[in-house]
């Protein structure tokens, strides 16, 4: 009898692989597509503008020692500096006109003290002219325009204002704020779009043509997003309509920056031996600053003259460094005693996580090292504009731009995703009006142009 031979696992029939189900959120590959490349195409010239302005914001810090090394440095550090009251005086000897509005005593061995002044004629009214005088001998270096708590002397402020507004006003710091409230929505579908491809099809090396631009752009974009995240929250921040949402947001659950109470009662006639325009006030300067001193105050801190009679002198640091030095001390002018003191370990935790936010997307925080990541970062926002845009024309047929991405998309997202997400969007839009009005419209037009699109098919079919 014969024994049929068995047969072995290698020689037995193999099973067809299964066929991959497709995940639920398949569907919204299509719509994100839709999205990322209108908002693309629409916002990227506003990003780029955003890019190259913010470059060159990253880069004016160490452009502006350079310029104003003369006024910002002593030319020799001497053995002791003088009294802070003698080097303002000497200050107001060589700049009499307006009123002295802050004082920042040298930080450092080799800096200049800073007496700055408002209502200077011929100086912006949002500015001061910084007096930079020598805290050894009580020279005069110089004076320059300057902005803003971080002490920005002109060539920084005209590429602050540059980046910020276009050099517009109120009105063109919407541009800013339109490309921070598209930036993360751009970025996350990017990211969305990139791992929903097959591994094999995100490789650049040997590939050419659309297919090595699109590697380019998707490994870029990935490893550039968590900054383009940081860079659009902090910039909204202190936007015109988002910003007004996020404080009004901060101060209902308790989280607004706090500061220290100027109050101090009725004194009058506690500056009857000043000046006008002076800085001195009752106890004066020098006090002020030893009573500052007392508190833990360390350099660099400003010092703010009272305001009027029932105000005090205002001592804060101001170092946006890490670590952040933000304290600050009220002293009252005649007895020279301190009347209230806030610590930056106090502020409530959204308070820091603003102020730091703020001090890392301008490059303070850091130093050098936040400046140069910031500008890498911008440098990649071009490339990935410039690439998008390359991606769009290498669709097309020789020398134009391919074909628009089909209309329809949302139609295939099940309505337990598509309900949620459009509520989502709706809120988001509401908080962040330059993304929910520009959307708004972009639907409103886009389904004006379908239909217009449909009726056109009709009628051809008819005919």
């Amino acid at each position: 009898m014969s024994i049929a031979p068995s047969t072995t696992t290698d020689e037995a029939p193999q099973a067809a692989a299964p066929t991959p189900v497709p995940s639920r959120w398949a569907p919204l590959r299509p719509l994100v597509l839709r999205l990322h490349f209108y908002a693309g195409v629409l916002v990227a010239p506003f990003l780029l503008v955003a890019a190259v302005t913010g470059f060159l914001y990253a880069g004016s810090f160490q452009a502006e020692k350079i310029a104003y090394r003369d006024e910002m440095t002593v030319s020799a550090v001497g053995d002791s500096k003088l009294p802070i009251s003698e080097q303002v005086a000497a200050a107001r000897k060589a700049h009499p006109e307006g009123t002295v509005s802050a004082v920042r005593p040298s930080p450092a061995d080799d800096a200049t003290t800073r007496v700055m002044l408002s209502g200077v004629e011929g100086v912006d009214p949002t500015h001061t002219l910084a007096v930079f005088v020598d805290p050894y001998t009580g020279k005069v270096e110089g004076a320059l325009e300057q902005y803003g708590s971080s002490g920005a002397l002109p060539l920084r402020t005209w590429i602050s204002e540059l980046h910020r507004n276009l050099h517009l006003g109120e009105t063109g710091r919407l541009y800013s704020e339109f490309a921070a409230s598209w930036l993360w929505v751009i970025a996350g579908g990017g990211i969305v779009l990139w791992f929903s491809r097959r591994r094999a099809l995100r490789k650049v090396r040997g590939t050419s043509g659309r297919r090595r631009t699109l590697g380019l752009h998707g490994s870029v974009g990935v490893w550039a997003a968590a900054g383009f995240f940081f860079l659009s929250a902090t910039g909204l921040t202190w936007s015109t309509y988002a910003g007004a949402n996020i404080d009004e947001l901060r101060t209902s659950l308790g989280q607004s920056t706090p500061s220290v109470s100027a109050a101090a009662g009725d004194h009058s006639g506690h500056g009857a031996s000043a000046s006008a325009g002076d800085a001195e006030h009752g106890v004066g300067l020098d006090k002020v600053l030893a009573a500052a001193r007392a508190e833990g105050l360390g350099d660099p801190v400003e010092i703010v003259p009272p305001a009027d009679e029932s105000s005090t002198y205002v001592v804060r640091q101001v170092q946006r460094s890490w670590p952040e030095k933000q304290d600050s001390v009220a002293v009252d002018p005649t007895s020279g005693e301190v009347t209230d003191t806030l610590r930056f370990a106090d502020y409530p935790l959204l308070a820091k996580l603003t102020r730091w936010g703020i001090d890392l997307h301008t490059g303070v925080l850091f130093g050098l090292v936040n400046q140069v990541a910031l500008m890498l970062l911008a440098l990649s926002l071009v490339l990935l504009i410039v690439w998008g845009y390359r991606m769009w024309w290498q669709r097309g047929r020789g020398s134009a731009f391919g074909r628009l991405i089909r209309r329809g998309a949302w139609q295939q997202v099940p309505p337990q995703i598509l309900v949620p997400g459009v509520v989502v969007v709706a809120v988001l839009g509401y908080f962040v009006p330059l993304l929910g009005i520009p959307l708004a419209g972009f639907i409103v037009a886009d389904v004006i142009l379908g239909e217009i699109a449909h009726r056109r098919e009709e009628k051809s079919a008819a005919v």
